[in-house]
């Protein structure tokens, strides 16, 4: 129960850091431009996470790497470019909406790939509802329209974050120290990213670090958002499985609506109360009826798997 209750705690905290990544990210992009942004806070996180444990990672299996690639590909760099295109070509308002689908993806992905990890009828009125409440909570201020090019990027990177979601649980059974796992992930991110540092108009002019603003959030990012949250995230993969972790993601627009309203005064409307109490409540089916599932049968999804 303690490691249970741990892990909900853990992904909680996780997500509320998340959240809140959204207010930072809009403030650098008036200085930084989206890739410029996405290189520097995991550079400053694999940064911090050799400084916390400075003890390479020895694999006692060269096929472990394959995973190590496909989560730093996946996880680090496409889901983010893949987001950051989508922002070009569609609203903010509709990214928002379409990223929080991610949970069904890594449901029905887990439910093929992992063992003790099969879909429920309470998970997917979890759902519905909370991708109910997530529309509400686009609407305040905006208007959802389809935008095909944008809208469909969006939800590849909702698709690429669930399989990177599989990956993670899958490493976690390798039983390796999570610190040197996710530095390792970010690595690879960081070598698949080296293309977009060779592009026309990617600069680090240092004169931009030097704004207090600029530098705080970036450190915030790279520290906060990066090297701790990435370990926390995979450490609650670790203890509650790929599904139960990952519905916390429908609270990320929460999150971002409450702390948008505090730190950049902007409002929040009836609807998106709404459809906050609609997102909490979806989390809260989602979550309860797996955990009902496994405890009748007497399976126990903490277990790493191998």
């Amino acid at each position: 129960m303690n490691r249970n209750a741990g892990g909900h705690l853990v992904a909680l905290l996780t997500i509320l850091i998340w959240g809140t990544t959204f207010v930072s990210t809009k403030v650098l992009l008036e200085a930084f431009s989206p890739t410029e942004i996405l290189l520097i806070r995991f550079v400053l996180g694999y940064a911090a996470l050799w400084l916390i444990y400075p003890k390479p990672l020895k694999l006692e299996h060269k096929r472990q790497e394959i995973y190590f690639i496909g989560a730093g590909l996946c996880g680090v760099m496409l889901y983010y470019f893949l987001e950051n295109i989508a922002l070009t070509y569609t609203f903010a308002s509709n990214v928002g909406v379409i990223i929080s689908i991610a949970p069904f993806f890594t449901g029905i992905l887990a439910h093929f790939l992992l063992d003790n990890e099969k879909l429920s009828g309470n998970f997917l009125l979890g759902f519905l509802f909370a991708i109910a409440g997530i529309v509400l909570i686009g609407l305040n201020g905006a208007v959802l329209r389809l935008n095909p090019l944008g809208d469909l990027l969006a939800v590849l990177a909702a698709a690429v974050w669930a399989v990177y979601s599989i990956l993670t649980k899958k490493i976690s059974g390798f039983r390796y120290n999570i610190i040197q796992a996710t530095r390792r992930t970010f690595g690879y991110g960081l070598i698949f990213m080296l293309p977009a540092v060779l592009r026309p108009g990617f600069s680090l002019e240092p004169r931009r670090f030097a704004e207090p603003d600029n530098l705080l959030n970036l450190l915030y990012l790279g520290f906060g958002a990066s090297a701790m949250c990435f370990v926390t995230w995979n450490l609650s993969v670790k203890m509650l499985g790929a599904v139960r972790s990952s519905v916390y993601i429908y609270i990320v627009p929460v999150v971002t609506i409450i702390t948008s309203a505090l730190v950049l005064r902007e409002r929040i409307t009836g609807l998106a109360m709404l459809g906050t109490a609609l997102t909490i409540l979806g989390l809260c089916l989602s979550g309860s009826k797996l955990k009902y599932r496994l405890r009748r049968s007497g399976k126990a999804m903490e277990h790493p798997e191998m």
